[in-house]
């Protein structure tokens, strides 16, 4: 045996950080850069410091979990044109859960089994199981899946749901949901992509959230409070990613992974 090699490889391992060590040591330069931004701001301490969630904590809803993350057809911040389609769009697809309820917003893949197995991957949750699904708008892609969900509600706002129903694409109609579903999930208009437009709002663990649909086309649309290329009111879909702003401490957006509102604006 190499002595020289041993002594050398021990104290490698002994200058190796465990998980705990390294969760230590970062969350003491947090608190620490926490205490010089406190002292900067007139010496409030760090505990007392809190960020005031927009949220309330006692709400039905336990859970929400992104089954989908999406992705636009072209993206400007990635210098592609509006002009043509660089790749096939997909939703974002979000399940909130309750007490008694699952409701699944914008269910976003075509193929069947493709949409049960990603369910079953991120929840553990079969598509019998689903209360309603629930879809932002009458486009395409925030549709591409309620047909594999024969067993739920299929729930959009009234105006919403006429639109879809008038075009026949579905195998049965979709029902005008109630401006609060389940007594804790709010229906909001938030209008600009589509004229019709609506995102559905609710607390969680006393945060505040918004499963905006394509009312936020991504962060980076929502940073430049910029409706996608094509929204019918570009001024108007501004005037929608403000209003959430003031209204939501998480957004989940219709093409992209949620994210604070405040690490935004």
């Amino acid at each position: 045996m190499n002595s020289k090699h041993d002594k050398k490889t021990d104290q490698t391992k002994s200058n190796l950080l465990t998980r705990g060590d390294f969760l230590a040591r970062a969350g003491g330069a947090m608190l620490a850069t926490a205490a010089a931004t406190a002292s900067c701001l007139g010496g409030q301490s760090t505990i007392t410091m809190r960020h005031k969630w927009k949220g309330r904590k006692g709400s039905n809803v336990k859970r929400w979990d992104v089954i989908t993350i999406g992705n636009l057809s072209r993206n400007r911040y990635w210098g592609e044109s509006a002009a043509r389609g660089v790749r096939a769009a997909i939703c974002t697809c979000t399940l909130i859960t309750g007490k008694d309820f699952r409701v699944l917003v914008d269910p976003s893949l075509t193929d069947e089994a493709d949409m049960a197995r990603e369910l079953d991957r991120r929840t553990g949750i079969k598509p019998r199981d689903i209360t309603a699904v629930f879809v932002t708008h009458q486009h395409r892609d925030h549709l591409a899946g309620i047909a594999h969900f024969p067993d739920s509600k299929w729930l959009a706002a009234p105006a919403v749901a006429e639109i879809i129903n008038k075009s026949g694409t579905l195998p049965r109609v979709v029902e005008g949901a109630a401006d609060r579903l389940f007594g804790s999930i709010d229906m909001i208009p938030t209008p600009g992509h589509t004229d019709t437009h609506h995102s559905l709002h609710f607390d969680c663990d006393g945060l505040s959230i918004v499963v905006a649909g394509d009312s936020v086309a991504t962060r980076d649309f929502f940073r430049e409070r910029r409706g996608y290329f094509n929204a019918v009111d570009f001024e108007l879909s501004a005037r929608t990613m403000d209003k959430l702003t003031a209204m939501a401490d998480i957004i989940v957006p219709g093409h992209d992974n949620h994210f604070l509102v405040d690490s935004v604006v």
